[in-house]
């Protein structure tokens, strides 16, 4: 249903005429009326996109720290969305720049306040942040912690009586205290079959989608979710199920570098080891044929074969969980026998399901799972077009494969469609030159335009340089010193999990640490940030929050780039690199660049910020500081170590 305009439409003017009249009115007379300060950028930005969204184009708008980027591109979705009747879409790379647009005095209830309006904006949280009930209940037994969780769900999910009104339960940020390790046992994962779920018309995630479906306005999501809107779309209209998002008036890509991502998690396929044996062992103790046992005996075997081998012949380089795997005589061969045992037990389950002794729910999660297995094999047998490799720790062991070009699929399923598509970040060039990120997301045709940060950085900001450091431990322990020196108040990137963990056990053998340290996974992510922005004295650590972390004020006054952000050397980034007619000037340079600015970039975020960065590089990565140069924004200082 169609809202009112924000502004009066005459008979004379079109729409976009009346737009760009309100659009300068916002920026020169109301905001700064209300306190916004005026700024050359943000008005040079408004009016860019006025023409992205009267060509229906795919624009890329970079603007620096400060330029309110945000504001700029709300005016617009909110207003095409009114104007044609369908709802804006608002993409964020993760959770906590979703946060950062709709808590209480975020971006969105600023506009609200200070043009009087009404926006009725709903989040579309990815499916894994949700609660999965069955889930919870199967563990209840296991973990005394669940318990409580299930004690305090709504009542009408323990009753059969029905609901009287949408009441929003089940996300992931109510269970803030649970490790993201305890969330994964009961929140909701790919193998939970909705639809025939007993408890789908009371489950938290499904409600909130018939809610947030219903948005006038704006819907906002993160890039994942986005991508496996799109990944889903045409199979969930087979099954009869709505996509996961509406028809949309237009699409926002905050942090819209990080798109390439989001799209290779959506169209990826994964075999997990131990899934597998789970899900039969649970067939197994069904009432069904002596024949359907045997085949599923089988299969347990021919499944452990698959996995040993390819964990005999996989290898990886360090700094990623992801294993090259060699195409070896042997594994095909074991490949192409697991995918005959598996087409002949879907045979067999056919008969069964026809006798109605077997639990339906439980088959029927069987039976898709076993398909995306067989359909992931195929690729790999069949496929040289696929991606793929071995994750394996202790616990785990998953084969996983995805197309190799996501481009193409991007290029035909997204950007075909005939609607504004904004990509909207403070790095989305290398050196004025937008091909990387274009090229990577298969647009060919583009509008684009570079404002920079209003700040004056020379005056906010001190960069040190320190080089030639032999190795982590030296690395780690300046990290040490200058936090000491700041008395903490600092952000430490790093450019794996695996380094992260490397500093935490490193701080582990420091016994007159003075400070509180908070990793990044220890709890949701929202609570992890609102934890460090309340406590003046505290070091975040994190090795996803180069972008999107907002902490402006004596919180955030210092931030340490433990290593510089290569792409890993592993099969999704071999694969651009086998493509690129110059691997490091193409792929990893132009990566690491975008992924350093943004890292520089969360340090200054009002005018009232001040502070330092710190870039630490090794032996090895000091060859790259000339080039790393190029993109500071003040010139570094050289620290001596």
């Amino acid at each position: 249903m169609k809202r009112k305009l924000p502004f009066e439409l005459s008979k004379e003017q079109s729409f976009y005429e009346a737009l760009s009249d309100w659009i300068g009115d916002v920026f020169y007379d109301i905001l700064p009326d209300k306190g916004f300060d005026l700024r050359d950028e943000q008005v040079f930005m408004a009016f860019q996109l006025n023409k992205a969204y009267k060509e229906k184009q795919v624009m890329f708008a970079e603007a620096g720290v400060g330029t309110g980027k945000t504001l700029v591109y709300l005016l617009y979705a909110l207003s095409y969305a009114r104007y044609t009747g369908k709802p804006a879409i608002i993409a964020c790379a993760d959770e906590t720049l979703i946060e950062q647009l709709v808590k209480k005095d975020g971006d969105i209830e600023k506009l609200e306040k200070a043009l009087e309006l009404n926006i009725d904006v709903r989040l579309a949280k990815s499916r894994e942040q949700y609660l999965c009930i069955k889930k919870l209940e199967e563990k209840l037994s296991f973990n005394e912690g669940f318990h409580d969780i299930w004690e305090g769900l709504p009542e009408f999910v323990h009753e059969n009586n029905s609901m009287n009104k949408f009441t929003h339960y089940g996300d992931r940020k109510e269970y803030a205290h649970l490790p993201d390790e305890e969330w994964n046992e009961i929140g909701w994962d790919s193998l939970q079959d909705c639809m025939s779920c007993v408890y789908r018309h009371r489950c938290g995630q499904t409600l909130h989608r018939e809610h947030y479906r219903k948005s006038a306005d704006l819907i906002v999501c993160s890039h994942d979710f986005y991508m496996e809107h799109i990944w889903t779309k045409d199979s969930r209209k087979r099954e009869g199920q709505l996509p996961l998002l509406p028809e949309a008036s237009s699409v926002v890509f905050d942090e819209g570098h990080l798109l390439e991502f989001a799209s290779q998690k959506a169209m990826t396929y994964r075999m997990r080891m131990e899934t597998l044996e789970s899900l039969l062992e649970k067939l197994s103790a069904s009432d069904m044929r002596e024949s359907t046992l045997y085949q599923i005996e089988d299969i347990m075997m021919a499944n452990e074969r698959w996995f040993t081998l390819l964990e005999q012949e996989a290898w990886a380089e360090s700094g990623t969980a992801r294993q090259y795997i060699t195409r070896s005589a042997d594994i095909l061969k074991q490949g192409r026998q697991l995918t005959e045992s598996l087409e002949s037990l879907l045979n067999e389950l056919v008969f069964e399901s026809e006798m109605y002794v077997m639990d339906e729910y439980l088959l029927k999660v069987v039976e898709e799972y076993l398909e995306q297995i067989q359909y992931s094999l195929k690729l790999f047998l069949e496929d040289e077009k696929g991606i793929y490799w071995l994750e394996a720790t202790e616990e785990e062991h998953t084969f996983v494969v995805m197309p190799r070009l996501v481009e193409e699929i991007l290029s035909t399923k997204v950007f075909s469609q005939n609607i504004p598509f904004i990509f909207s970040s403070a790095t989305l060039s290398y050196n004025s030159d937008f091909s990387y990120v274009a090229k990577s997301l298969g647009i060919r045709e583009f509008e684009k335009f570079s404002v920079d940060s209003p700040y004056d950085y020379g005056e906010m900001m001190k960069m040190f340089i320190a080089d030639h450091l032999p190795g982590d431990e030296a690395k780690f322990q300046y990290a040490v010193d200058q936090i000491a020196e700041n008395e903490g108040k600092s952000l430490l990137l790093f450019s794996s999990k695996e380094e992260m963990d490397s500093f935490r056990s490193y701080l582990n053998k420091e016994s007159d640490q003075e400070w509180k340290v908070i990793f990044e996974g220890d709890k949701e992510i929202s609570h992890t940030v609102e934890e460090f922005q309340h406590d003046h004295s505290s070091v975040l650590c994190s090795y996803h929050l180069w972008e999107g972390l907002d902490v402006p004020g004596d919180a955030l006054s210092q931030v340490v780039i433990v290593s510089l952000p290569f792409p890993p050397k592993d099969p999704v980034f071999d694969a651009k690199r086998n493509h690129a007619g110059d691997p490091a000037g193409e792929v990893d340079i132009p990566y690491m660049l975008l992924r350093t600015r943004q890292g520089i970039g969360r340090l200054i975020r009002t005018t009232e910020d001040r502070g330092k960065v710190h870039i630490l590089l090794n032996e090895e990565d000091t060859a790259f500081k000339q080039v790393l140069q190029t993109i500071l924004p003040v010139e570094a200082e050289k620290m001596k170590v």
